[in-house]
């Protein structure tokens, strides 16, 4: 139809921020830009942090973190979410009951326990807040090893018990889960989504690199950035992998410390 415009896809990240821009809410955006998604945030948490560690973590109070994604779902909704960085339980409970029974896009929990450096940025008492409340909400899951671990009880060392992670996280109500590779060891790196029907396995080679601060957060937004553009699940993790990898390859080597950022700035596969 002539005149007719052109829906532009929207995603929305709910998450921590990163001063330096290498991680959480200022990288969810960069992500969203590289695959021409309008991005939205909706800040969880504050961080004093770069290269070398994080020196602070201030939660936004929970009640202004759901008034936040509730402004943002009544006028502009997104077609993804991402949750990254949230803290808290009481951050984790305000989330779950802003998303609840709520028309929105597909969800993408990243749960981020820990920094690339080693600090913890969820409070214990908020990782059973986001199995039983947050968890059964995902279209996906993204948890790194450790993190998977800590989520299901099972030390993930190879591809039986990344499998057996990600079923045990099904069982908690998740649609799909992404056990990432990248903490361990070799010279391939894989990724596994654990799907009720099949498991599909992701590989590629590990870069030697200590620029990999942010990759997370890069790759639970990419998978939302592609579920806003219509893409299926698989897809979107393809090219979520695919971006991430590049990103890191191509780092831009800044700052001091051992976690240096990745380069948001590679090309992504938009069609």
């Amino acid at each position: 139809m002539p005149g007719a415009r052109r829906r532009v896809p929207v995603a929305l990240t709910v998450a921590g921020s990163d001063p330096c821009g290498g991680a959480g809410i200022q990288a969810d955006l960069k992500t969203f830009c590289a695959f021409g998604v309008y991005g939205e945030a909706v800040l969880a948490a504050l961080t004093a942090q770069n290269t070398r560690g994080v020196r602070g973590v201030h939660p936004v109070p929970p009640d202004f973190v759901a008034s936040q994604i509730e402004a943002v779902l009544e006028d502009i909704p997104p077609g993804g979410i991402k949750t990254g960085m949230l803290a808290s339980a009481g951050v984790v409970e305000a989330v779950a009951r802003a998303l609840r029974g709520r028309r929105r896009g597909h969800l993408v929990v990243d749960p981020v326990m820990v920094s690339s450096s080693g600090d913890l940025l969820l409070e214990r008492d908020a990782i059973e807040a986001l199995k039983a409340l947050l968890l059964p909400l995902a279209v996906l899951v993204t948890p790194n090893g450790p993190e998977a671990e800590v989520l299901t009880g099972v030390a993930v060392e190879d591809e039986r018990t990344a499998k057996e992670a990600g079923r045990r996280l099904l069982a908690l109500g998740a649609g799909a889960v992404l056990v990432k590779g990248g903490h361990g060891r070799g010279p391939r790196v894989l990724d596994l989504l654990v799907e009720r029907d099949r498991v599909t396995r992701f590989v590629r080679g590990r870069i030697a690199t200590t620029s990999t601060h942010g990759t997370g957060c890069t790759l639970s937004a990419a998978v939302a950035a592609g579920l806003a553009r219509g893409r299926t699940l698989r897809r979107a993790v393809a090219d979520a992998v695919d971006f991430v990898h590049r990103a890191i390859a191509r780092a831009p080597h800044l700052g001091r410390g051992r976690n240096r950022p990745v380069n948001h700035l590679v090309t992504a596969v938009r069609r």
